[in-house]
This record gives C-alpha cells, sequence and structure tokens, in this order.
C-alpha cells in the first residue's frame, strides 16, 4: 500500500527549514571571517557598512526561514526565538565593526565592537540549543545522540571563552597597576592563538558540522536525498 502524501504544508516548512540551515552553513564562516575583516583591515572599505550588515543579515535570514517549523513546539521555538533575538542585536551592531575601523579609539565605537563579539560568542552557543532542539524533532537517533554530545562541549567551549574574555578585559584595567596582572597579559596574548582555535573555531567548525548533518537527514528522509 503506497504511502501518503506528505502535508503541502509541511512540506513547504522543510523546504524553508532546509535553506534555513544552509544559510547558517555558510553564513557563519562568511560572518566570521566577513566582521574581522571589516574590523581589522582596510580590504572591505570601499563597500563600507554592507559587508558586515549582509554577512550577519544571512544568519538572521537563515532563522527567519526555520520558524515556520513546527510553530506548535513552543521549546523548540522559544530556543529559536533567542537566537533571532540574538542575530538581531548582532545585525543592528555589525556596523560599528566599520567605524571603529575608522576610529579605533573612540570610546562608543570601541564598546559596542567588544559588545559584538561577545554576543556573537552567546549566539554561536544559542544556536546550538537549537539544533539541539531541532534533532529531537527529527527521525535520526544518531543525529540525536551527536547533537547531546557536541552540543554540551561546545557551550562549554564558549563559556570558557567568554570567562575568559572578561577575564582579559579585567587584567587590563589592573595592568598598570599590578606586576602580576602585566604577566598575566603577556602570556595570554602568546596563547590566544591556541585559545582562539581550541574555544572559538572548534565550536564553530562543530556547530557547521550539525547544521550539514541536520540538513543531509532532512533531505534523506523527506526529499529523498536531492538538494
Amino acid at each position: 500500500m503506497p504511502e501518503p502524501t506528505p502535508n503541502a504544508a509541511l512540506l513547504r516548512s522543510l523546504g524553508r527549514l532546509v535553506r534555513g540551515l544552509s544559510a547558517l552553513f555558510w553564513g557563519l564562516p562568511l560572518a566570521l571571517v566577513v566582521c574581522v575583516q571589516t574590523a581589522k583591515t582596510d580590504w572591505l572599505q570601499p563597500f563600507g557598512l554592507a559587508p558586515a550588515v549582509v554577512a550577519t543579515g544571512l544568519l538572521l535570514f537563515g532563522l527567519s526561514q526555520m520558524s515556520a517549523f513546527q510553530r506548535q513546539e513552543r521549546i523548540w521555538q522559544r530556543a529559536l526565538d533567542g537566537a533571532r533575538l540574538l542575530a538581531l542585536v548582532n545585525l543592528g551592531l555589525s556596523p560599528f565593526l566599520y567605524w571603529w575601523n575608522k576610529l579605533p579609539f573612540h570610546p562608543l565605537f570601541s564598546m559596542m565592537a567588544m559588545i559584538l563579539a561577545f554576543g556573537a560568542l552567546i549566539f554561536l552557543s544559542q544556536l546550538n540549543l537549537v539544533l539541539l532542539r531541532l534533532s529531537a524533532m527529527l527521525p535520526d537517533e544518531t543525529l540525536r545522540q551527536e547533537a547531546r554530545q557536541f552540543t554540551p562541549l561546545n557551550r562549554g567551549l564558549l563559556l570558557v571563552a567568554l570567562l575568559g574574555a572578561v577575564g582579559q578585559l579585567f587584567l587590563q584595567r589592573l595592568a598598570p597597576y599590578t606586576l602580576l596582572a602585566g604577566k598575566a597579559l603577556l602570556w595570554l596574548d602568546r596563547v590566544g592563538l591556541v585559545l582562539l582555535v581550541l574555544l572559538v573555531l572548534l565550536p564553530l567548525a562543530m556547530t557547521m558540522a550539525l547544521l550539514w548533518k541536520t540538513k543531509e537527514v532532512i533531505l534523506d528522509s523527506v526529499f529523498g536525498g536531492n538538494d
């Protein structure tokens, strides 16, 4: 007996879900590269505010696409709403990277750029929670297990990164007054690249892997694996 045709509305929501996951998969590394280049180099200066706004806007677009899926699931929608709010805040703060590049010693621009950096880490942590909630609704036990394993690890590393950033700011305030704080800052400068890879780039890579795996599970189970 042939299986019943899936509900058209469900298929549309699944299609938007796949588009949203794809936008997030490509948007995360794009936003990282573009925002860093906008803040630190002159490569993107001819384009003004546009690159950072477009890159962070792609993340908000992806989450907005996903919101059509399972609107009645409050836990899932609550996690998604939190991520969308953070993405909207980051989008609003992204122009300050361009202005901070122009006036790096302006206190307002420096403060907004710092808040954006913290917001990006919190957003990545919330996105992992979104993927965990999403995996619980999909018919793939392997995906659920991977989400349960990697989500706490990613969020733990990002929490350490946040606490480390706060600690570094505190040490910078103390450095003019205590020798110990100055030595600690020098040590952080030496191991900064290692910490960046471990605490930020590793969770980013694992989040992208979960995004891709989730998209593939949906395509395989609903659309027969056709992208």
